[in-house]
């Protein structure tokens, strides 16, 4: 088995640290890019009832600043917005 010396594995290491951390920096975060919530399942046929959203906790945060429950108490809040 070959033995690397340490200005080998010094390399290798520094060149795989800086690669993660320079490719999270230099990396889009545009919001046009981040995919829409399909609220189109969450909306009711009937538009006098109540939605019934499910008591789950994956949270969901809104450009304005809020966070909501899940995706269906957000989509019910931005159709709320929409009346």
């Amino acid at each position: 088995m070959a033995t690397f010396s340490y200005l080998t594995i010094l390399f290798l290491v520094s060149s795989t640290l800086a690669h993660t951390v320079f490719s999270e920096i230099f990396k889009s975060h545009h919001m046009a890019n981040w995919p829409k919530p399909p609220c189109k399942m969450y909306y009711s046929p009937d538009p006098f009832s109540d939605p019934k959203c499910p008591n789950i906790t994956a949270y969901v945060c809104a450009t304005s600043g809020q966070t909501y429950q899940n995706e269906c108490f957000f989509c019910v809040d931005q159709w709320a917005w929409l009346m």
